[in-house]
Parts: C-alpha cells; sequence; structure tokens
C-alpha cells in the first residue's frame, strides 16, 4: 500500500513539474483577422514558444559560476535572439493588453523603405516567396531604433503592423511562432 502511495504522489509531482514547466515556456493563442495569410487563417489556434528569446542577465550567474567572466550588464540569449522572418507574438505598443502576430523585417540599426510595396532593408530589396498580397504603397526610409524591431504582416493589404504605428519594443516580444494546432488540417510545427 505505502509504494502504490508513494508511486501516485512521484507521478502527480512529476506531472505537476511538466505542467508547470509547458506553462512557462510555450502558450496558445487564437488568430484574429487576415493580416498573416496565407501562413496563418483567421481564427488559427497557434503554440508560441515563450523561451525562443529568452534573456539571461551575464554578471548575475557569472557570480554563481567560477571562471565564468561577464561584463557588467551584459545579457545572454541562450536560445537566440529574434531574426529575420521569424513570425512573433507581442504585446501591441499603443495597448499593452491586446497580442498581434506578425513578421520580423527589420531588427536594430536596419533602414526599412517601402517603394511601391516593395520593402527594402538597408538599401536591398527583400525576396518575401510568402508573399500574396502586397499594399503598393511607398513609406520613406526608417531606421530601427536599438532594443526595437520592425514587423509586418505576410498580407499587406490587410495588415496593422510598423507601417501605421510603429517598432515594437524587444521587451513586447512575447515569443516565436511555433505550433499549430487548430483546425486539425492545420496541425503541425511551422
Amino acid at each position: 500500500m505505502r509504494s502504490i502511495l508513494r508511486e501516485t504522489i512521484q507521478t502527480i509531482a512529476l506531472a505537476a513539474f511538466f505542467i508547470l514547466l509547458l506553462q512557462g515556456g510555450v502558450q496558445n493563442y487564437r488568430v484574429e483577422g487576415p493580416s498573416m495569410q496565407p501562413l496563418l487563417e483567421n481564427q488559427d489556434g497557434v503554440f508560441v514558444n515563450k523561451l525562443a528569446y529568452e534573456t539571461v542577465d551575464a554578471e548575475h550567474v557569472a557570480r554563481w559560476i567560477p571562471g565564468l567572466g561577464a561584463a557588467p550588464g551584459e545579457v545572454w540569449h541562450p536560445f537566440g535572439e529574434p531574426e529575420y522572418g521569424d513570425v512573433v507574438v507581442f504585446r501591441w505598443p499603443r495597448d499593452e493588453r491586446q497580442y498581434f502576430v506578425k513578421r520580423i523585417i527589420g531588427k536594430p540599426g536596419d533602414a526599412i523603405e517601402i517603394e511601391r510595396g516593395e520593402i527594402y532593408r538597408n538599401g536591398e530589396p527583400l525576396a518575401e516567396p510568402y508573399l500574396e498580397h502586397t499594399s503598393g504603397e511607398t513609406i520613406i526610409e526608417r531606421v530601427v531604433p536599438e532594443g526595437h524591431y520592425y514587423v509586418l504582416g505576410d498580407n499587406r493589404a490587410q495588415s496593422d503592423d510598423s507601417r501605421r504605428w510603429g517598432f515594437v519594443p524587444a521587451e513586447n516580444i512575447v515569443g516565436e511562432l511555433w505550433f499549430g494546432y487548430w483546425p486539425l488540417e492545420r496541425f503541425g510545427f511551422f
């Protein structure tokens, strides 16, 4: 009887540990609107990897690990930083209670310009094979400030994005699009 009780408690504790780990690292969202078509459709259910861009205070970690050095204020990105083309979920800079999903087009220091719907990053035209709808608009060059990103929807004609309201602060990024779970015919990794 004692071994059954002990095994039950261990199983429950292990299950709770994995649930907490999953809750801390993955979150589900429902897509609203057509701004990311054809990649995402209205009402798609997706999981976001919240650990993808996690940061670590290097100086704090270095204090606990002998022989490990870190400069004051240094930050580590153990799983990487946001990259061009990543599809991310973020808190909208104008109302952080709302969440948007868009593709990263520009990183800190990049000059972004749009000419008749074609995107230029640092003077070079972008190849965007995922696009089906462009807007045809022209926007003068904007330089992405430090600690921010320039994001656009894949369906440019129907996307509310950095063209309208500006840059996304790095701290607003929740995570990278990871897995689609609904509808079932769109089930799978991105």
